[in-house]
């Protein structure tokens, strides 16, 4: 019977947070209205974010990671660190979600889908990295158990 490997679920989740940035994420109805993406980029009249790197740009950085924890994790490599690194990268992604909306979202600016999107898929990618972690640690502690290591 093959194991699950939910790890690759959290290594799509984490594609679709980085691919969301390009979505609107925030819109503007002032001066003949706008909208910008996580990564800065701007069309029409924003009065937010400013330019430089900022918190949507670390949001690509971390889904970007995220997604080779969660593919090491699912191949096996360092299992168990690998999940716990992709549950703590995806709880992480969550806060930095709402901190974004905290920043930026105020009238006349509000959240676009591009936020909701991302926000939402990292709080799917938290739930699938608990379920990685857990298949992880129990795939290494059923395997010492079958080399005659004892219990884990």
């Amino acid at each position: 019977m093959a194991r699950a490997r939910p790890g690759w679920l959290v290594a799509f989740c984490a594609l679709v947070i980085a691919v969301s940035a390009w979505l609107p994420w925030l819109r503007s109805s002032a001066d003949g209205g706008g909208r910008a993406n996580a990564i800065g980029g701007v069309a029409g009249v924003m009065p937010v974010p400013p330019p430089g790197f900022g918190v949507g740009q670390l949001i690509v950085l971390l889904a970007s990671t995220l997604v080779v924890a969660a593919a090491m994790s699912a191949r096996g490599i360092s299992a168990r660190i690998a999940s716990t690194v992709a549950l703590a990268i995806s709880v992480v992604l969550v806060v930095l979600a709402v901190w974004y909306y905290r920043l930026y979202v105020y009238p006349p600016v509000s959240a676009g889908y591009g936020l909701y999107v991302a926000a939402s898929v990292a709080g799917v990618a938290v739930l699938l990295s608990v379920w990685t972690m857990f298949a992880a640690w129990r795939a290494t502690s059923r395997g010492r158990m079958a080399a005659g290591g004892g219990p884990a």
